[in-house]
């Protein structure tokens, strides 16, 4: 066994052991183990720019260091949380793990429940995306070449946001040029509600089908990338595979991947620098990307 041996294998018993950790519950330690080797990447990160009064309505854009001889694809990014927490610095290690691919991205912040509800926090996401695609330029991306997603309730707002142009409609903002959507671990078809808070945030009863995405799925739809662990215990894996089903009846491109060993979380961390070893979801990302802008 040669010297270098026993620091590869103590190095993949770290790695195992962070990213065990990463797919775990999200939590402050979770975060900060996902965002510390970000700090260094080869990108450049403009924090907190406004695109609305509230302090909420605030988003950072990643933009590559590395040159490129046409504009970078452009991503909206959202993070989950129930729609009730969560923010956008905590999701450092996505923006950078996107840049690093080669995609200005955008990661925002929204206002949540019980600040506000459905329309609220749609609204929201509509006029994130609708600032995303009009800077676009200024960042050195192409707004003609515009990617949604997120991740859990994140990925629940930007599937809305990619079928239903009626978010965009309520702020009287134009539909950005959605050239595909990229869902981790999202609700898309999750009737009924049982929890107090959900009713209450998608409500009245006769509201709760405008909620969800699945119902919103039409031929011409864009293409979707769909991530989904089978260990998902807080979204059920059910959301993606009906959601996929439902997007091939209407003869749109889907991709769906199921990883069996993935927890809620998990889709998300594989993102991270520490956690890709769990599941090569970076690698989707840039397969299903890089198929669309040829396309």
């Amino acid at each position: 066994m040669s010297a270098a041996e026993p620091d590869s294998i103590a190095r993949r018993g770290m790695l195992v052991g962070l990213g065990a950790l990463l797919t775990s519950a999200c939590s402050r330690l979770t975060f900060f183990a996902a965002n510390a080797p970000t700090v260094f990447g080869a990108y450049t990160r403009r924090t907190d720019l406004a695109y609305g009064a509230d302090p909420l309505q605030r988003l950072d854009v990643y933009i590559p260091d590395k040159p490129a001889d046409h504009p970078h694809p452009l991503v909206v990014f959202w993070h989950g949380g129930r729609w009730e927490f969560g923010d956008k610095r905590e999701y450092r290690f996505v923006g950078a793990a996107l840049a690093e691919l080669g995609f200005v991205t955008v990661v925002a912040n929204y206002r949540m429940y019980p600040q506000v509800k459905l329309a609220g926090f749609m609204a929201d996401a509509a006029r994130a995306a609708a600032w995303a695609a009009l800077h676009a330029g200024e960042y050195q991306a192409d707004p003609a070449h515009c990617f949604f997603m997120g991740h859990s309730s994140g990925a629940h707002m930007g599937a809305l946001l990619t079928l239903d142009p009626r978010f965009f409609a309520a702020v009287d903002q134009p539909i950005p040029a959605i050239t595909g959507f990229i869902g981790l671990s999202g609700p898309y078809d999750f009737l009924p509600l049982r929890e107090a808070d959900l009713q209450d945030m998608f409500g009245p009863p006769d509201r709760y089908a405008l909620s969800q995405p699945i119902n919103f799925v039409h031929a011409g739809a864009p293409p979707m990338l769909l991530v989904q662990g089978g260990r998902d215990t807080t979204v059920a894996p059910f959301n993606a595979t009906h959601l996929a089903a439902a997007l091939r009846d209407r003869g749109v491109p889907v991709t769906l991947r199921m990883y069996p060993k993935l927890s809620h979380a998990g889709t998300v961390a594989a993102l991270s620098e520490l956690g890709r070893g769990i599941a090569p979801v970076l690698t989707d990302i840039k397969t299903f990307v890089g198929t669309e802008l040829r396309s």
